[in-house]
């Protein structure tokens, strides 16, 4: 009794798991965040900011 609620409590593989989804939403936010950033909107306000900047 004592092995198999060790067996069912048991929770091989799921830091492999949990890295895979972490891993997952990170590639998903940084691919959004890409997006964003390399829109025209944002690339024309970051040249507007920069040419401020510069004088």
């Amino acid at each position: 009794m004592r092995t198999l609620l060790a067996r069912l409590r048991a929770d091989d593989g799921m830091t492999t798991a949990e890295y895979a989804v972490g891993t997952l939403a990170a590639v998903a936010f940084a691919a959004g965040l890409l997006k964003v950033v390399t829109s025209d909107k944002v690339i024309a306000a970051l040249s507007a900011v920069i040419s401020r900047a510069l004088g």
